[in-house]
């Protein structure tokens, strides 16, 4: 691996480490020219399904608009951002235990809400007020009422 400082192409591993849910390893290393440590992480290259938006357009799945359609929907919630990662990783790990190369906008949603509806019922009610167009007042009510129960 190259060195991040000098740019050598000789580095040596100096410690290995499994994080503790298995995900990732770290390696510290040291470069063998300016004997500078520097740390890396490993984790297994996973393709995500495409996702079929409502019209038939495909699109590749991005990670970031999980994190910030949640991060707004929990905006001035009791919730960390650990809390929120954590739920983007169980919706990236049931996207890929569904094992299909395409998932519609939809189901990826639904995936969300619940995840949402764990972390916070606030943020679940505001993501679905958005995400399902409630067409009248009757509709978004019902929700709020699922909720309470």
């Amino acid at each position: 691996m190259k060195c991040p400082f000098c740019g050598h192409l000789e580095t040596q591993v100096v410690e290995t480490r499994i994080s503790e849910d298995a995900d990732f390893i770290r390696r510290r290393r040291q470069c063998g020219a300016c004997e500078k440590r520097f740390t890396t992480y490993e984790r297994a290259d996973v393709s995500f399904p495409s996702i079929v938006k409502k019209d038939g357009r495909r699109t590749d799945y991005q990670r970031s608009k999980i994190l910030g359609s949640m991060t707004l929907a929990l905006r001035k919630r009791p919730v960390s951002t650990a809390q929120i990662d954590a739920a983007v990783e169980q919706i990236e790990e049931k996207l890929l235990s569904l094992g299909l190369r395409e998932v519609a906008s939809s189901r990826l949603g639904e995936l969300v809400m619940l995840e949402l509806k764990k972390l916070d019922k606030i943020a679940y009610i505001r993501f679905a007020s958005v995400y399902r167009s409630f067409e009248d007042i009757d509709e978004f009510k019902t929700l709020v009422d699922e909720v309470r129960r």
